[in-house]
């Protein structure tokens, strides 16, 4: 099983916001067989090393060195820690803290010190999580279910949730044909579902409010369709399980709804590719590291691809966006495309984290504008 904690889009915003005299970032790959964690003590042992000897060189106060190596020390001592892992762990840590981060996908080894959070691929896991909700809603039962990368699904307690469709409105069944003013046959049947589904909806929101997790539905016929128009989470995934969930159980749900959860993903990769390439016919996208650093600082990111496996050390001018940059990260610099990322975010821009592969061109990063800079 994997012990997935990744951080929130606040949380992200706020470890982006932390200066200090050294912030120590490390990632290296774990995994969730316990019996097997040993070797990857190990190596967070020698990245820590590898951090200590870069500090050291670089005249850090010794005091400071000891306290943030006791971080490691403790972390490495904590045998509950390690026995729960997953296949990647990011390490961040400042001589008064240490925080971590179990993820689901793989992340190349790296030690990254400087006066701020390498962060960069922590955007992979918060840009594609693999979650989801499954809604499985049939005239006979309703039931929330969470789908996670690897771990398994869960059935998700929501107040308010209708049992079925006939009690939600107050009827032994819905399957009457006698005329209820003009609530018969199969129009009165649509219009019990629409009834049912507003409640459902109802309950869905206190569960759904302030997510961006998809929401994927479980239903069929007429009851898939009422549900749909009258929903009103935004993130409600085009694609539906098309089968009745009723005798389906949640693994098997899981199991359908990762390849719909898959699909959305490559086609919100492949709308901003094509965005990027129309955007960049008038002089509105940029792959380019100085123009997506100058862009960010005025706000004119409105969407920013990044590769998460990049490394490019270097600064950025806090007022110009002036992009220097450097051999290594140290006090005096750090990874820029990090920092481009954070001032994007902070101006309201869509930021994802993604491979190599999936940038519309040849840079570290692609930047769709929202006007020329």
């Amino acid at each position: 099983m994997l012990y997935v904690d990744v951080p929130t889009l606040p949380e992200f915003k706020a470890l982006n916001k932390v200066r200090a005299d050294a912030c120590v970032s490390i990632y290296l790959k774990t995994t969730p067989l316990s019996q097997n964690t040993e070797a990857c003590r190990i190596e967070l042992g020698n990245l820590a090393k590898k951090a200590h000897e870069q500090l050291e060189s670089a005249g850090f106060d010794k005091r400071q060195l000891a306290e943030l190596m006791e971080h490691f020390d403790d972390l490495d001592e904590d045998d509950e820690f390690w026995r729960l892992q997953a296949n990647s762990l990011a390490v961040l840590v400042t001589a008064d803290r240490m925080r971590t981060f179990r993820l689901a996908n793989m992340i190349e080894p790296t030690v990254q010190v400087s006066d701020r959070f390498h962060l960069t691929p922590l955007l992979r896991a918060i840009t594609f999580p693999h979650s989801a909700f499954v809604l499985a809603l049939s005239e006979n039962a309703v039931r929330l279910v969470e789908v996670f990368s690897e771990l398994p699904p869960a059935t998700v307690q929501v107040d308010g949730m209708p049992k079925d469709a006939a009690t939600a409105v107050g009827k032994s069944t819905l399957n009457k044909r006698s005329h209820s003013r003009r609530i018969h046959g199969s129009e009165g049947q649509n219009v019990r579902f629409r009834q049912y589904s507003r409640q459902v909806d109802a309950a869905l929101r206190a569960v759904l409010a302030g997510r961006d997790t998809p929401l994927i539905l479980a239903a069929t016929g007429r009851l898939a369709s009422v549900y749909r128009s009258v929903n009103n989470y935004p993130n409600l995934l085009p694609d539906r399980i098309e089968d009745s969930p009723d005798q389906i159980s949640n693994a098997a749900l899981a199991e359908a709804a990762r390849p719909i959860l898959d699909a959305s993903y490559k086609k919100e990769i492949l709308e901003l590719q094509d965005l990027y390439k129309a955007r960049a016919e008038k002089g509105r996208a940029t792959a380019d590291l100085s123009d997506a650093g100058r862009a960010a600082t005025y706000g004119a990111i409105e969407a920013l691809l990044v590769d998460i496996d990049t490394v490019v050390p270097g600064s950025l001018d806090e007022d110009t966006g002036k992009l220097t940059l450097a051999d290594s990260s140290d006090a005096t610099s750090y990874e820029v495309v990090d920092e481009i990322a954070g001032r994007a975010l902070s101006s309201g821009a869509k930021v994802l984290g993604v491979r190599k592969s999936d940038l519309p061109g040849e840079g570290e990063l692609a930047a769709i504008l929202r006007y020329p800079v």
